[in-house]
């Protein structure tokens, strides 16, 4: 009697023409909470190593700063190019347990967030724990190929002793429908520090700066991963409310920066050095359907509350910059280049000061 329930239940699943159509996280999740924040952990790290790098960047473009209760603000954009090492990862090697296998062994290769998002990953099958087959679903493919945007918006004024306060932050803005959206608020603080040995007239002809800055990006996109038509709950208690699901991201960002620059009349290029740790908090909000075994002839599903949540440091190490500033009466233009854990980051924008 119970192969023949296997047998229904695989009938069911081959013969179903009414199976709801997941993209990105929400095929994800389908692997059940554990292996659920591997995959998400795995699929969505340039994103958030992106998001964090990007956060870092157009803070400042010189090591001079401005004069006592002088303004300059400025709106930038940071794209950070993903290396091609990031762009796929193997569903083998981040510890998935046996009950999500890769339907082909020679198939085990799945694009990232920032992969080919002309093309599905391997599809996978899981397994209940006797070791029956319940479903099969495919990797994603990526939603953003190659780069990850953040802009920037920020007010900074001079204060005492050569010393720069900046205030940073970004209104909720989508992306678009499949990246999901972001938030922003950060400060950060400047002091020219060569200009304290800078004494009795004599004028140094380069500014040397320490800086720090801080910030924390919201991200958050809306999923829709509903039961298909031929599942049951396990049981009457099972929650069958998925209207309120999302993935959502918190990213406190910290860096500390040397900072060398010279100006040569309305032309000052710089470099900079620094180190930037990001935290990372990820997690899924809401109800989720996941597929856990069979109920007299049907597969039947279990409702799990926010079942992905996840900590973890993506950034952590030294970065480089070098760029420009172009100082017009008013106008002011900006851009740079990064690097950072090999990926690179292109920043330009245009500011207004006084």
């Amino acid at each position: 009697m119970k192969k023949q329930l296997y047998i229904a239940a695989t009938l069911l699943l081959l013969t179903s023409n009414a199976i709801k159509a997941q993209t990105g996280f929400e095929q994800l999740i389908k692997a059940g909470p554990d292996d659920a924040a591997k995959l998400v952990d795995a699929y969505g790290r340039p994103l958030l190593k992106g998001l964090g790098m990007g956060m870092s960047s157009g803070w400042t473009n010189t090591a001079k700063t401005l004069g006592l209760f002088h303004f300059e603000l400025r709106a930038t954009a940071t794209a950070v190019i993903v290396p091609t090492t990031e762009r796929t990862f193997n569903v083998t090697q981040i510890g998935l347990s046996s009950n999500i296998r890769p339907a082909n062994l020679n198939q085990v290769i799945a694009p990232t967030f920032s992969g080919d998002k002309h093309v599905n990953g391997p599809a996978m099958d899981i397994y209940d724990t006797n070791g029956h087959k319940l479903t099969t679903f495919d990797m994603p493919g990526g939603l953003f190929e190659d780069i990850v945007p953040t802009p920037q918006l920020q007010l900074t004024v001079g204060l005492f002793q050569h010393t720069d306060v900046t205030v940073r932050a970004i209104p909720k803005i989508k992306l678009n429908k499949g990246i999901g959206s972001v938030s922003m608020i950060g400060f950060g603080i400047k002091h020219n520090l060569i200009q304290d040995f800078s004494s009795g007239g004599n004028s140094i002809p380069f500014d040397f700066a320490l800086a720090f800055n801080y910030s924390r990006l919201h991200y958050a996109k809306k999923l829709n991963l509903q039961p298909d038509d031929f599942l049951v709950p396990s049981d009457p208690q099972q929650s069958t409310d998925f209207s309120r699901q999302e993935i959502y991201g918190n990213l406190d960002n910290y860096l500390v920066q040397a900072i060398f620059s010279k100006q040569l009349s309305f032309f000052t290029p710089y470099l900079s050095a620094g180190y930037n740790v990001s935290k990372t908090k990820v997690g899924l909000k809401g109800n989720y359907p996941i597929i856990n075994g069979i109920t007299e002839t049907q597969i039947s599903y279990t409702t799990f509350t926010d079942p992905v949540n996840i900590n973890a440091n993506y950034i952590k190490g030294f970065r480089a910059d070098m760029g420009f500033q172009l100082k017009f009466p008013v106008l002011r233009l900006f851009g740079s280049y990064g690097v950072a854990e090999n990926y690179n980051m292109v920043n330009a924008g245009i500011g207004f000061g006084l």
